[in-house]
């Protein structure tokens, strides 16, 4: 196992030096950090399950998981472009025709902007999951995490629109608090991580496993089905986990189709609606071992349309929520810190623990250096904004020489035909991109090779 092996090799390190990066239990966190720092960590005869007790207790989770992922960065450069942040371009960069211009306003547009998106991390110290004696996710819930912020900015835009920001001596909105208490670590919060370990059992989620993006895109689509006391769903919006041809999970780009997504408004408004606000997630795998570098330029095209939610991605075995690009850099939001359970009230003025959700720490990482199993979410508000958006994905498609994320099609008939079209000979594709693979043979698969393009 990957985490066994960076275990034995923290042990064996013996490492002694110490940093000021941000603390584990309390919320405050620096502006900055250095990456690739390590605390102490003392060897011991009990092996590498006794070195994650004490990397997690002892405060040092940020310095182990920067082994996984890599030692991320926090510097931000006006000469590498603007910044794409979820559909909103923030103008940092200096352009020759204007000489030295002052960029200070774009990035603290950018910062603002950034620090106002929900995080999710690591909790300790909730209710036991089910019947089991977990009451921390720690070491295994960071895909669930990456999920609930994507799903978190979906209702942010949702109830308080894109432009909203967390006031700082503001009293806070009740719609944000209300988004907030839905992600709570308890039964009672509807997507807390125990729901969405109960909505995903068909699709191998258990307590203390690691899950792939395509189950955890299918858990959701269980949980938003699911209603309150109330009768109502959970969910404001309809949910459509776009996938390929038929309702298979293998080969191919997947497709947008418009009438599954009319289908599913109009089922989540029980057909009293001809649309309504509309969830999408695109589970993918774009490659084997690393993403394909044809699809770099196309992932980094996506965090322009004005209906981004980002990517559920990160390095294998450590998932992080990706919101933003600049040029080569993929900003993401990390659920690795381990912070104490917290329950959020809904008083706007003095709400405790809303700081926890949040992060002014603008890490990124190499946006070709992150793991080729992935989903992209968008948020459609209305039918206008859904015809932006195929048109948008239509174009990209048309980009990209053969090679899409994924298509749009009207029906499902006319999916079949571009499919079809898509894994033909024109597509560009090289023997080369996948050793050993036979394209046309779907039976070479496991439970999480759905979209392998």
């Amino acid at each position: 196992m990957v985490l066994k092996g960076l275990c034995e090799r923290i042990v064996s390190s013996k490492c002694s030096s110490k940093s000021s990066t941000e603390t584990v239990d309390n919320t405050q966190v620096p502006v900055y950090s250095k990456a690739g720092s390590s605390d102490s960590v003392p060897s011991r005869s009990s092996g590498w399950a006794a070195a994650v007790r004490k990397v997690v207790t002892g405060g040092s989770m940020r310095r182990f998981q920067e082994r996984v992922l890599g030692s991320s960065r926090t510097d931000i450069s006006s000469s590498d472009g603007d910044i794409w942040l979820l559909g909103v371009c923030h103008k940092i960069s200096q352009q020759e025709s204007t000489g030295d211009v002052d960029t200070s306003n774009g990035l603290a547009s950018f910062e603002q902007d950034f620090s106002s998106k929900i995080l999710v991390t690591y909790r300790k110290g909730f209710d036991a999951i089910g019947d089991t004696k977990y009451t921390s996710d720690v070491n295994w819930g960071c895909m669930l995490r990456s999920s609930q912020m994507l799903v978190a900015q979906a209702l942010l835009f949702h109830k308080l629109g894109r432009s909203w920001r967390k006031p700082i001596d503001k009293p806070l909105d009740k719609e944000y608090i209300d988004v907030l208490q839905l992600f709570g670590d308890s039964e009672a919060s509807a997507f807390s991580i125990h729901n969405l370990l109960q909505a995903g059992k068909g699709y191998g989620l258990a307590v203390g496993s690691w899950v792939g993006p395509y189950a955890m895109c299918r858990t959701w689509e269980v949980l938003a089905r699911k209603k309150n006391d109330l009768g109502e769903p959970p969910l404001p919006m309809a949910i459509y986990v776009v996938s390929g041809d038929e309702d298979g999970e293998r080969g191919g780009a997947p497709v947008v189709c418009i009438e599954d997504a009319s289908k599913r408004c109009s089922e989540f408004s029980s057909g009293l609606a001809a649309w309504t606000p509309l969830l999408l997630l695109v589970p993918l795998v774009l490659g084997l071992d690393k993403v394909n570098p044809r699809y770099i330029p196309l992932l980094r095209s996506t965090f322009k349309f004005p209906q981004s939610l980002g990517i559920m991605g990160g390095k294998p075995g450590a998932s992080t929520y990706i919101i933003g690009v600049q040029n080569e850099k993929a900003f993401y939001l990390d659920p690795h810190d381990v912070q104490q359970v917290v329950n959020i009230s809904g008083d706007t003025q003095e709400p405790t623990g809303t700081s926890s959700y949040h992060c002014n720490v603008m890490r990124h990482i190499p946006l070709d250096s992150i793991d080729p199993s992935l989903a992209i979410g968008f948020y459609c508000r209305d039918k206008d904004d859904f015809d932006d958006f195929c048109s948008q994905a239509s174009k990209l498609a048309e980009e990209s020489n053969g090679a899409p994320l994924f298509t749009v099609a009207k029906s499902r008939s006319f999916s079949k035909q571009v499919s079809n079209d898509v894994s033909g000979d024109n597509t560009g594709f090289q023997e080369e991109d996948f050793p050993g693979m036979d394209c046309g043979n779907d039976t070479v698969t496991n439970e999480d090779d759905w979209q392998l393009l």
